[in-house]
């Protein structure tokens, strides 16, 4: 028998509500709970891995062992923290960052920030595009991954592009890994620089490149911390700036992508036109920065908001990673990680020739 409006409307009461979205969305909190514990401990952090990415991993493991016989009670909760609960922690974000941050490191880390970022974003989608032929939703979130803030910035970007969930697990590996890389290699880079002086950066310099190079905030704080407190503050101030650019970059996104499709239906004949769709979330992460750059709030109240982001970011991640088939991710062959190894090396080396450019020639 069809489903009549009574029954749906009795499925939506909140008691019914709360019984349908609780068992996933305890799933993924359990999840979050091990990560945060996990991350914490002092041998996984030195490794640099945040809650978020111990969060898709052992999602990951879950989903491809023990979810798909519980998917049937968990789906809705698993579904809410994958998207409400993203939109959220984006937003609740904010709270990580001040306007102040971006006069203490000045013009210099913005310039830097920005034609890092840029740099990397269209070299990643031209390869993706015309070389690789990769579909644009992969390109993009790899693009975003490796230019803005790693996994956190896939997961921002995904509600803009609508990929897959695959899709997304491929972008939050390829910057998972390099980024780890990365968070090794640059503590060893710079006393290759110390006894050659091939860049001839200064602590607080070098903590610059870090911050405009590497791809998660946590392996920013893990590289920068392993050369000095100098390196580390100006690495974290910097990172934080780039993170900030992850909304305009979604505005901007997202008009191109709503232009994209007013295109494609112009072509097909129909005079339909598309709305610009604007991710209202990334204008309230920034109207949250601008709100605790008047540092109204007390500190631990802050470092609480702070602290529930981290939780509600980490369900996203959970719920990711329990949606995601191994399978899915092997059919995305070799060129996601083609494209991010290349793009790695063009942090290290364009990131390196930006920052020598801006920083000791004033370009």
């Amino acid at each position: 028998m069809p489903q009549t409006n009574n029954q749906t409307t009795a499925e939506h009461t909140p008691p019914k509500l709360i019984i349908r979205l609780l068992p996933g969305l305890l799933l993924t909190g359990a999840i979050t709970g091990l990560s945060i514990y996990a991350a914490n401990q002092p041998a996984i952090a030195q490794l640099g891995l945040s809650a978020l990415t111990l969060a898709i991993v052992i999602g990951m493991v879950l989903g491809n062992v023990v979810y798909p016989s519980i998917a049937s009670s968990c789906d809705a909760g698993v579904h809410l923290a994958k998207q409400k609960l993203l939109r959220l922690g984006i937003i609740l974000y904010g709270f990580r960052l001040t306007f102040q941050q971006i006069a203490d490191v000045g013009v210099s880390g913005i310039i830097i920030d920005a034609l890092t970022l840029i740099s990397t974003f269209f070299l990643a989608y031209w390869l993706g595009m015309r070389i690789f032929k990769m579909d644009k939703q992969t390109t993009i979130l790899i693009g975003a991954g490796s230019s803005i803030c790693g996994a956190a910035a896939v997961m921002a970007a995904d509600p803009v592009v609508k990929a897959e969930s695959s899709k997304v697990a491929v972008a939050v590996a390829t910057v998972v890994i390099f980024g780890t890389i990365a968070m090794f290699l640059y503590p060893w880079l710079y006393q290759l620089d110390m006894q050659y002086h091939l860049l001839g950066f200064s602590d607080n310099e070098f903590g610059i490149y870090i911050g405009s190079t590497i791809h998660e905030v946590a392996q920013v704080v893990a590289a920068g911390r392993a050369i000095s407190d100098d390196a580390g503050n100006s690495a974290v101030i910097v990172k934080m700036i780039r993170v900030m650019m992850l909304a305009p970059f979604l505005l901007i996104l997202s008009s191109y992508i709503s232009r994209g499709e007013q295109a494609t239906q112009l072509g097909s004949g129909e005079i339909q036109k598309s709305p610009i769709v604007i991710p209202w979330f990334a204008v309230f992460f920034i109207m949250v920065a601008g709100f605790n750059s008047l540092n109204w709030l007390p500190h631990t109240v802050v470092s609480a908001l702070v602290y529930i982001d981290t939780i509600m970011l980490s369900m996203a991640m959970a719920a990711l990673g329990l949606t995601t088939h191994v399978s899915a991710i092997r059919q995305a062959g070799i060129k996601p990680m083609l494209l991010a190894s290349i793009l790695f090396i063009w942090l290290i080396a364009g990131g390196a020739l930006i920052n020598m450019a801006i920083l000791h020639f004033g370009i």
